[in-house]
């Protein structure tokens, strides 16, 4: 077995299918990142990413065309999320009963409107897509072993990487990233500045959902190719720890998500060679890790200073 291991076909497939399976944490949890950083904390993303599966499948298949999938998916969670911004940042009610409620609520109405569309479903009869196709960039995908690990993916999947610089860029460079950071520090600062609080979290929610739906949408239109009611399997929650992980920082996100990622691949590789393993431990470690990441580095957290705290204007 271990010789298997260290052959190049399953160095290259390992490395490939921890940037596939990062993809939907890695987009998620990007959005979540912005999210928090305006202050708020969703706990509504496993349901956001069950709802961009659910429109993005749908849309796919009524249409027949996947981009049009992609695109229904993250307006469909990003609408969704505007719900959790009123109730959180307009009528203050508590950020995680809200977050629960979204995905108590959306993995109902998938399942509904779901089982209206299609009557009669049975195992032998699930109606089923068509997914993106891996691309290749063309000279860099000959490189070996990076080249077919790295750069022959899903579109969707060069979309997350590419969104990882956006976000870099829009938190740490621009104005409008530098007040989303200090509304998630100090909001009543903002205020006395004349910043529209209210705003500023609304867009947050907003791109959060959109990026929730896409990762969602990415398990029906480019991995498995058609939905079921429990498709995203705790990955809302993975991609809340992923954040967490990754100190709030974009790039340690990505190593993170990767992380993950490479732990649920080799854990999918082994059993394919026949290793026996239960393969929980490798699926809980990284959870304790985040524990144990928290614990360790809570001095030095990059956490917003008021996540999770409702901002009040005090009338004078």
């Amino acid at each position: 077995m271990t010789a298997e291991i260290f052959q190049v076909d399953f160095v290259i497939s390992l490395i490939a299918g921890m940037v596939r399976i990062s993809t939907p944490l890695l987009l998620a949890a990007l959005g979540e990142l912005v999210v928090e950083r305006s202050g708020l904390m969703n706990l509504g993303v496993e349901g956001l990413m069950l709802m961009g599966s659910f429109v993005g499948f749908i849309t796919a298949y009524l249409t027949n065309s996947l981009w049009l999938g992609l695109i229904a998916a993250g307006l469909a969670a990003g609408l969704m999320s505007i719900l959790f911004a009123i109730l959180t940042s307009t009528l203050k009610a508590d950020q995680t009963v809200t977050g629960l409620a979204i995905n108590i609520l959306s993995s109902g109405l998938t399942f509904y409107i779901y089982r209206v569309v299609f009557k009669n479903l049975g195992t032998s009869n699930l109606p089923n897509i068509k997914i993106f196709q891996e691309v290749s960039i063309p000279l860099l995908s000959k490189i070996p072993i990076i080249g077919p690990s790295f750069f022959k993916q899903s579109p969707l999947t060069f979309i997350a990487l590419l969104m990882v610089l956006v976000i870099y860029w829009f938190l740490y460079k621009t104005k409008y990233g530098l007040i989303l950071r200090c509304i998630g520090d100090n909001p009543r600062a903002m205020d006395m500045k004349g910043i529209q609080i209210g705003v500023y979290q609304y867009l947050a929610v907003f791109f959060g959902g959109l990026m929730a739906g896409f990762g969602g949408a990415f398990l029906t239109i480019s991995s498995a190719g058609l939905f079921l009611p429990d498709i995203t399997g705790g990955r809302g929650w993975i991609a809340i720890a992923i954040v967490i992980f990754g100190n709030w920082n974009p790039f340690l996100i990505l190593l993170a998500s990767w992380f993950f990622g490479l732990l649920d691949t080799f854990q999918l590789q082994i059993q394919g060679l026949g290793v026996q393993m239960p393969y929980q431990i490798l699926l809980a470690l990284p959870y304790v890790l985040t524990i144990a990441a928290i614990t360790i580095g809570r001095q030095n957290s990059g956490s917003p200073l008021n996540l999770g705290v409702p901002y009040k204007r005090e009338e004078k």
